[in-house]
């Protein structure tokens, strides 16, 4: 289902985004600044998009079992709760292959050439008290373009920094507000990645893991999550997202320069949120999260949680072995 414009001026700025976000990098030599500025005029100002979808249980079972939570053979009946961060799984992106970038993602919402290079960033969701999202719903997504904003840093250049908002209302009202931060890069110089790049010295083959384990240091329970390959191809599956990054480790390793398939941000996101339920057995009315450090098929990684100084919620923190930062939330509620 292709986004659908609340407006007719709406839609004509989205024909025109289709149109500027395939040209080529090479035709294109567009600054941060002026890609910023065009993404504003074909999708800022007061131009909101809608869509609507039934949330079924067979999703969220297909994601209950990705996430090592099972159901067995019985499908969520209508009227169970979609648990925090599980709705990125339903309202997945809906272009025809051709219409996608040449790394596989998605081109809603994107910067123009020859910033074409997307990651997710971080954001912030706050859920409804009065309202909530349930299997059998039918939901309204509501979305619009908050910023574009042109960046720069000494070690990456030129980039634009893209935050989308999107409501879901529901019968009872709107369950969520989901704020999401994409960075966008210059397309990669696969001549500049280097052709022996080694891969990591894990053991692919191995399942998923999640595992709590108790500490000393007042920290509480700390999980420790590994995911696998399969794990990562589901999840893509599920979300309808194509990045090359996640499943295919060719492109991953010689032109994005990765030593291997890289875990999915929202994924993270989800396992933070799930951490947060289980340890501290209530649901979140809301996180604000950052992504820092990438993570990788078969890397063993930590969640662990802390009371913020001066701060009402707790601070998640998903790091590896060496301490490496790679996610970082704070959670109210």
């Amino acid at each position: 289902m292709r986004l659908l414009p609340l407006r007719c001026a709406a839609r004509v700025s989205v024909q025109a985004g289709r149109r500027f976000t395939t040209s080529s990098p090479r035709r294109s030599l567009l600054t941060a600044q002026e890609a910023a500025d065009r993404l504003v005029a074909n999708f800022g100002g007061n131009k909101t998009f809608e869509r609507r979808q039934l949330l079924d249980g067979n999703q969220l079972q297909k994601l209950l079992d990705t996430l090592n939570r099972p159901t067995g053979d019985v499908t969520p009946a209508n009227g169970t709760p979609i648990p925090p961060g599980y709705h990125l799984v339903y309202f997945t992106p809906t272009d025809a292959e051709t219409s996608l970038g040449r790394d596989g993602t998605d081109k809603t919402f994107n910067a123009p050439a020859p910033f074409t290079r997307r990651m997710w960033a971080g954001g912030t969701m706050r859920w409804d008290a009065d309202a909530d999202l349930r299997v059998g719903d039918e939901v309204t997504e509501i979305t619009r373009l908050v910023s574009a904003t042109p960046k720069k840093s000494s070690s990456v250049g030129e980039m634009v920094v893209v935050e989308v908002e999107k409501e879901f209302v529901g019968s009872r009202g709107r369950a969520l507000r989901d704020r999401r931060s994409w960075v966008f890069r210059p397309e990669i110089d696969e001549t500049l990645v280097p052709a022996n790049l080694k891969a990591l010295d894990v053991d692919v083959r191995a399942p998923s893991v999640s595992e709590d384990v108790k500490t000393d240091d007042g920290n509480g329970i700390v999980r420790q999550v590994q995911w696998s390959p399969v794990a990562l191809f589901r999840f893509s599956a599920l979300t309808f997202n194509a990045h090359k990054i996640h499943y295919n480790e060719d492109w991953t390793r010689r032109v994005e320069g990765h030593p291997g398939v890289v875990v999915h941000g929202p994924l993270n996101l989800i396992s933070m949120l799930d951490y947060w339920r289980d340890v501290h057995g209530s649901s979140p009315t809301g996180i604000t999260y950052r992504a820092m450090s990438p993570l990788y098929a078969g890397e063993r990684y930590q969640i662990s949680s802390k009371r913020g100084e001066g701060q009402a919620g707790r601070e998640i923190v998903v790091e590896k072995s060496d301490g490496t930062i790679c996610m970082k939330a704070q959670v109210n509620g």
